[in-house]
């Protein structure tokens, strides 16, 4: 990624071009000035901007920071320069925001379009494991989805670091389920790091400790061309620097609302700003920003994979972290980004659950004309007619039906003595798999 060049200093030019205020009257100057606003476009793409006649980007880079800077609010997290940083929300992020809660219904009115609490986990478990997939990714874990998706449902020991990466994630997300229900302190950041990188560390002990100094300092961030493009505060700063992140977490100062969306944002940009750990911090940040997000409430975030989003447009969410720095500490760039990121991630888990209730009742059409089949069986034989060759465990359907192990392998037996699937052992495990002439057997049964 190509470092950014910084944005004109404003208070320096506004003072040498205080007359400037007065071309704000002119409609094409406002309405270009409107338009940075809502867009909110970082200079290095606004000065390429077609501009007004006579008005030079520079000049209408200050008019919009003008329009702009009494907007904004500061947060207590402050650069290694003690400035602070800072947000305001444009009229199109307050748009987006409110079409994050109107999809976002209370839990009753959401779980009601799911036909049961198995399916609801059903739901649950398969987005744990698009987030821990997607995150592990933005950090370097080198594995397909298949691959990675095989692991977690079967229960396979991890083959590489990689794969430990994502079961880690895995893990956590599933911790965060309860650790909702608690404030977040610093035994418990710790804890999530240790779940989030554990046996994927150069250093072991690192693991759950905070960097320290003098050792630890030199740890930067860098890019994909081994640029620095950010070097976070020294660790001796860390204690104090944490104790205001976690009263900021816990909602100890309420002096000033702030959306919930919003802050979770801003606690994830928080934790990537200081950077507490020598490795993870990528991923502890977005742990921290679903913990927030649950403890408020926010339901659909069990469902949601923002690093799915974040994955796919990975250089766009580098660059808003550093324009955050690099525009006098204007963490909008940051905010704007990941509400775009959000609202594309809730609009894939509706899109998800259409398509998973069109397979239900699919599903349910199957073997009509048979009583002997339950719900979770008749969804297997589904999977088994779209993905032939496919290997089932006991395990595995276990996990996805969130049923006893009991209940699970009576599930298969029971198709095996059908004759739908036959059953072989591969070591310990028992391995099911679909008879060649399923849909055949199907069919007849139907007649």
């Amino acid at each position: 990624m190509q470092i950014p060049e910084n944005p004109p200093d404003f208070i320096q030019m506004f003072k040498d071009n205080s007359d400037v205020v007065k071309e704000l009257l002119k409609p094409e100057v406002r309405n270009l000035v409107d338009k940075s606003i809502r867009e909110y476009p970082y200079w290095s793409k606004f000065k390429y901007w077609q501009m007004p006649a006579g008005l030079t980007p520079e000049i209408a880079w200050v008019l919009r920071e003008f329009l702009a800077i009494g907007e904004r609010k500061n947060i207590p997290l402050r650069d290694t320069k003690s400035q602070p940083f800072s947000y305001w929300l444009p009229d199109s992020a307050q748009e987006t925001l409110h079409n994050i809660d109107r999809q976002n219904p209370g839990e009753k009115s959401f779980t009601g379009e799911i036909p049961s609490p198995q399916e609801r986990d059903r739901y649950i478990v398969s987005s744990l494991m698009e987030e821990a997939i997607a995150s592990s990714q933005i950090e370097g874990a080198a594995t397909t989805r298949r691959v990675a998706k095989e692991m977690l449902r079967t229960g396979r020991p991890p083959a590489n670091k990689s794969e430990k990466m994502i079961l880690n994630n895995y893990r956590a997300m599933e911790r965060l389920r309860e650790l909702k229900k608690h404030p977040l302190t610093l035994e418990v950041l710790n804890e999530l790091h240790v779940i989030l990188t554990e046996g994927t560390l150069d250093d072991e002990a690192a693991s759950g400790r905070l960097r320290q100094s003098p050792k630890d300092d030199d740890v930067c961030v860098y890019d994909d061309e081994n640029n620095i493009i950010h070097r976070p505060p020294n660790g001796d700063e860390l204690p104090a620097r944490l104790d205001v992140f976690l009263k900021f977490a816990n909602d100890e100062d309420s002096r000033h609302f702030i959306h919930p969306v919003v802050k979770a944002i801003l606690l994830h940009f928080w934790i990537g700003y200081i950077h507490p750990y020598v490795d993870g911090n990528g991923r502890t940040a977005r742990a921290v920003f679903y913990w927030y997000l649950l403890r408020k409430g926010y339901w659909l975030f069990e469902f949601v994979s923002l690093s799915r989003m974040v994955l796919r447009a990975w250089k766009q969410y580098a660059r808003a972290f550093v324009y955050s720095e690099r525009a006098g500490n204007d963490v909008t760039y940051f905010i704007m980004f990941n509400l775009q990121a959000i609202q594309l991630a809730v609009g894939e888990v509706h899109r998800y659950i259409n398509k998973k209730q069109a397979e239900i009742n699919q599903a349910a059409t199957l073997l009509r004309g048979v009583d002997d089949f339950n719900r979770r069986q008749r969804e297997l034989l589904l999977d088994a007619l779209r993905k032939p060759g496919r290997i089932y465990s006991i395990y595995n359907h276990q996990k996805i039906h969130s049923i006893s192990y009991q209940s699970a392998r009576t599930d298969l037996l029971d198709l095996v003595a059908k004759k739908l699937f036959h059953v072989s052992k591969s070591g310990k495990t028992h391995e099911f798999m679909a008879v060649n002439n399923l849909r055949e057997l199907i069919d007849a049964k139907n007649q």
